[in-house]
């Protein structure tokens, strides 16, 4: 079945989606877009997106020019093997995609093949929400738990501080 017309065209332009699997809080990810199919890396030393690599399916929000969003829709959740034909060419063009790269884009490719997962969001059916029919709201959320935080503490001060 073909897309809704404007997840073609906001594919067209993505580098950057949030994805929702199961349930969870939608992760912000970077990607590539081949053929009206979104491709997204998670793995070790790369970024990360709760549940996508064993996933079936997900949702998928999109921006526009303007940064916020403007198209939502379901994806069935496949994975890209090495052994697929697809392999090299999709995963060079994620490479060449790829900020601060360690090593070569060959380099890169070879550790994807070996401990990542390239996973190929395909869009389901012709439904999105798009326009009004997108949430009105803010969508923000509190920050998710994190051990990089902890509490502020009072700063040291070797000497005692006048106040004027």
């Amino acid at each position: 079945m073909a897309a809704h017309p404007l997840v073609d065209e906001a594919l067209k332009r993505a580098s950057l989606a949030w994805v929702s699997v199961g349930g969870r809080p939608a992760s912000a990810v970077w990607c590539l877009a081949v053929d009206g199919v979104l491709h997204v890396v998670t793995g070790p030393g790369e970024q990360t997106a709760p549940g996508l690599a064993d996933a079936a399916g997900a949702r998928v929000t999109l921006r526009g020019d303007h940064g916020g969003a403007i198209v939502e829709w379901e994806a069935a959740v496949s994975r890209l093997s090495p052994a697929d034909e697809q392999w090299e060419t999709i995963a060079t063009q994620l490479a060449g995609k790829r900020l601060n790269a360690p090593g070569t884009a060959a380099d890169v490719v070879a550790r994807w093949a070996a401990e990542c997962v390239i996973s190929r969001l395909t869009p389901v059916s012709g439904e999105a929400l798009t326009g009004s029919t997108l949430p009105a709201g803010s969508q923000a959320a509190p920050p998710r738990e994190s051990p990089a935080a902890r509490p502020a503490r009072k700063p040291f001060r070797l000497h005692r501080v006048r106040r004027r």
